[in-house]
């Protein structure tokens, strides 16, 4: 992988995209340092102690990278683009018309993704609107976060934080267009990472000795899993016919067809941790007292949101697989061109075959990502240990990274084959 990497610079135009990505996420990084216009700097300060991995702020400060905790202009992140990519996938299925533009392809993609740009704007302008009550509901007693809460000050402080919103969605579309990678899921990748140096910091001070020692191994033991169940795949034999054009014969020959056994990637983990969040974020957002005890029922650290989530990830795992891939449509590609799976016939029985393998795979690829993703809390929750990244967050950081190394190598592959096959 490092060679790779290394390798990939002394390609230019890889070398414009790589500099590319990381001016991209160094401006997210600045801009989480930024505070937004009106906000008292020093009385942010002084609440910072109501964003701890317990609760849900302390949650959605994490894939903020810290923005939320400093009432950045970055502070909402990029999760009011995830949710509102999730409403509308789920409505593909549900309204007739959305799925009609589903089915158009690219032109009707486009549609779609617009719509979900104009959710997004209306989620994080709402959301901007409870934060600010929020976190003027914290600084009671002291000094005020909002200085001079007027609704002015407050209109500016909304609309910032719904611009700073925006420019993230365009940095993460510019990335993915013109950088290397998924332009949103690296920079998710990047509010996670940031924190590695407080996670690093309180494993050091950590009291219990055999945690700071033990934390290490089970880390990496824990990468290792996540590497080696997301590389595992089903090799599908596929054999294709010889066909005779003019006086050649061309074709023929055997390959095989790769089914991973988590085809959907992470995308079911950050879908499932923005759903997750949306409901604590409203009862934060409420003065009232059921919603408070409504909010700490789904907790990070709650059996209740370890289910909840566990059950969204396996559902959004099947739901994903079925948008990436169709056995109908590759049984018809297949047939297209020649190909056919020995000992199964073409057509209709192949999509058969592909859809009932894909099935056997996708299960325990779901019940993976979720027994990943609930492991560090059900540590937590028995013993004194403190992980301070939970299992979304390593499932995240790994997926991605092993992502982007494919689509680096795929570039490389396109480019230039010296150096990378020997």
């Amino acid at each position: 992988m490092l060679k790779t990497f290394l390798n990939a610079f002394r390609v230019p135009e890889i070398r414009k995209k790589l500099a590319f990505t990381a001016a991209m996420l160094m401006l997210y990084r600045i801009g989480a340092y930024i505070p937004a216009p009106g906000i008292n700097v020093d009385a942010v300060k002084d609440i910072s102690e109501n964003f701890t991995g317990s609760n849900v702020l302390g949650f959605l400060n994490l894939f903020s990278g810290g923005s939320l905790q400093r009432f950045a202009v970055f502070a909402l992140g990029i999760m009011p683009y995830i949710t509102a990519s999730i409403i509308l996938q789920l409505m593909t299925v549900v309204v007739p018309s959305l799925e009609k533009l589903r089915k158009e392809g690219e032109v009707g993609q486009q549609k779609i993704t617009q719509y979900t740009r104009y959710l997004t704007v209306g989620l994080a302008f709402g959301q901007s609107i409870g934060y600010v009550f929020l976190f003027r509901s914290f600084s009671t007693g002291g000094a005020d976060v909002v200085n001079d809460f007027s609704f002015a000050r407050v209109f500016v402080i909304v609309t910032t934080l719904t611009a700073g919103c925006v420019l993230l969605m365009w940095f993460g579309e510019l990335i993915t267009q013109r950088g290397i990678g998924n332009g949103i899921s690296l920079m998710i990748f990047a509010s996670i990472v940031a924190g590695l140096p407080n996670g690093i910091q309180a494993w050091f001070t950590n009291p219990d000795q055999i945690f700071v020692v033990m934390m290490p191994f089970l880390a990496l033991g824990c990468i290792a899993a996540i590497v080696f169940v997301q590389e595992g795949q089903r090799r599908i034999p596929v054999q294709y016919a010889k066909r005779v054009v003019g006086r050649r014969m061309s074709g023929g020959g055997s390959t095989y067809l790769p089914l991973r056994v988590n085809m959907a990637g992470v995308i079911p983990v950050i879908f499932a941790a923005s759903l997750m969040a949306f409901p604590p974020t409203i009862g934060e957002l409420s003065q009232a007292g059921w919603a408070r005890e409504f909010s700490a029922f789904f907790s990070p650290n709650g059996w209740a949101y370890i289910a909840g989530e566990s059950v969204f990830i396996i559902v959004f795992t099947y739901f994903y697989t079925a948008v990436t891939f169709n056995p109908v449509e590759q049984a018809d590609n297949l047939k297209k061109y020649g190909g056919f799976i020995p000992g199964v016939r073409p057509g209709r029985p192949t999509a058969e075959y592909l859809d009932r393998i894909l099935a056997r795979l996708t299960f325990p690829g779901a019940l993976y990502l979720a027994l990943v993703a609930a492991l560090p809390t059900i540590l937590i929750n028995q013993t004194s240990a403190n992980f301070f990244f939970g299992g979304t967050s390593i499932l995240i950081v790994v997926g991605v990274a092993l992502d982007t190394m494919k689509q680096l190598e795929a570039q490389m592959m396109m480019r230039n084959y010296e150096g990378f096959l020997k």
